[in-house]
């Protein structure tokens, strides 16, 4: 996975962290929840708060 696949990402979360209101995750707390998934391999330094924004967004959207 890279950064630009917010919804594959989103999904990841949700199922590793189920329990967890997405609306209530600070971005210091997802950039590193993002690094730690199976399967994602893109370069830390290319997230922006924009990125952050549209993971947490499709993560809202997908626990909804």
């Amino acid at each position: 996975m890279k950064w630009t696949d917010t919804l594959d990402i989103a999904i990841a979360l949700g199922e590793k962290y189920p329990d967890t209101d997405p609306g209530a995750v600070r971005f210091t707390d997802l950039y590193q929840w993002v690094l730690q998934l199976p399967g994602f391999d893109d370069d830390p330094k290319r997230c922006g708060e924009k990125i952050l924004e549209a993971i947490l967004m499709a993560w809202i959207d997908e626990a909804e």
